[in-house]
């Protein structure tokens, strides 16, 4: 999530994948939410992932979940790798270095924070 200006992207908890979209309309009566990011899973050559196949069919059942709100992708490539240097850097231990939730976590701030830097230019 972001901060009303749209400045800072924030970490907000992670949630199973079958949970997301019921945890997205929990979420949505209660903040006020414009834009949905989604990271796009790509390969280094541009195209699209395996993983693609999933993002896409969850883009679609999030736009006709919330025709209100914005659906956008944002590229994730590198993104855990991003997010594992800045644990390193942040000095966060070993053990808590192997927590997926933490480093998807992490990552989907970092995704978000890409996606506002790239549209207020």
């Amino acid at each position: 999530m972001s901060d009303p200006l749209r400045i800072i992207a924030n970490g907000l908890e992670t949630v199973p994948t079958k949970e997301l979209e019921r945890w997205l309309v929990s979420y949505c009566q209660k903040e006020e939410v414009s834009t949905i990011v989604l990271g796009k899973p790509s390969k280094m050559d541009n195209t699209p992932s395996d993983t693609w196949r999933f993002i896409e069919p969850l883009a679609a059942r999030l736009r006709r979940a919330f025709p209100d709100k914005e659906i956008v992708f944002y590229d994730e490539r590198l993104t855990s790798v991003i997010a594992h240097q800045t644990m390193l850097a942040s000095g966060i231990g070993k053990m808590a270095r192997r927590d997926r939730a933490l480093v998807d976590k992490i990552s989907a701030t970092i995704i978000l924070q890409g996606y506002m830097e790239s549209v207020s230019r």
